[in-house]
């Protein structure tokens, strides 16, 4: 990652000056007070801090879900400022893909159903071999006919990764993805998603609380007040010092 650097056909996201307050008048809370960041293509980036630090915050608006209140963003060489919410949903449905926390499966759906109905919803077709090829990605292939409750929760999250690279996104927007697995199927899925920016070259922003987690990633920001407050870079898998990020995070606590 780089700051107050100019957009280039490298940075997947730029952010530059970006600024967001929730609310208004004297209770307005500043969640992003000036952020200048470039994150380039397929890499994998942790964003830590603690809570009320503006993680989330800064997520959502560089995958153009929130408004920022100032400050430009630029999405896979998209201004995405200058986009009306059709267009700004357009851009989301074809570039960008989302997991979270809750794995957010339909119950009565296959795995292969939940895979492509988000690209139904949106009036896309999705092929039956495209949805094949995603659940292979993530190590499902044989799940494709398996509904939610016949799955473990990581097979589920992974599901849930399969939906959100289904249509190629240029970047994957994760939120807390592994926080609510337990330690095992955490770090099996984390060995995934760095697979998949090592292999595919995904192009990965992940917010996380878990040093162990943020370890996996390529470089580590960590946020305070809405700023940028230090960062970590070269982590990327084995090399990752879960005890060292962990230290810093306790810095930024205190």
């Amino acid at each position: 990652m780089t700051t107050t650097s100019p957009t280039t056909v490298r940075d997947a996201v730029h952010l530059h000056d970006v600024r967001k307050v929730h609310g208004t008048g004297g209770r307005g809370v500043t969640a992003l007070d000036g952020i200048s960041a470039a994150f380039p293509h397929g890499t994998f980036t942790a964003i830590m801090g603690p809570s009320g630090s503006g993680k989330s915050t800064l997520l959502h608006c560089a995958a153009g879900l929130e408004r920022p209140g100032s400050g430009r963003i630029v999405l896979s060489g998209v201004d995405i400022g200058g986009l009306n919410e059709r267009q700004r949903t357009g851009l989301r449905r074809d570039r960008v893909g989302f997991v979270f926390q809750s794995f957010n499966l339909v119950e009565s759906l296959t795995a292969a159903q939940n895979v492509e109905l988000p690209s139904r919803l949106a009036g896309r077709r999705v092929g039956r071999e495209q949805v094949g090829d995603a659940l292979a990605a993530v190590g499902l292939a044989d799940r494709a006919g398996h509904r939610p409750g016949e799955l473990s929760g990581g097979q589920q999250q992974r599901v849930a990764l399969a939906r959100a690279l289904v249509t190629r996104p240029d970047v994957l927007f994760a939120d807390e993805p592994t926080g609510a697995l337990d330690t095992v199927t955490s770090r099996q899925v984390l060995e995934l998603m760095r697979t998949l920016v090592d292999r595919a070259g995904q192009t990965t922003l992940m917010v996380t609380h878990d040093p162990v987690a943020a370890a996996v990633a390529d470089v580590v920001v960590f946020l305070k007040d809405g700023r940028i407050a230090d960062r970590v870079a070269h982590v990327g898998g084995a090399r990752g010092d879960a005890a060292a990020i962990a230290a810093r995070m306790a810095r930024l606590e205190t």
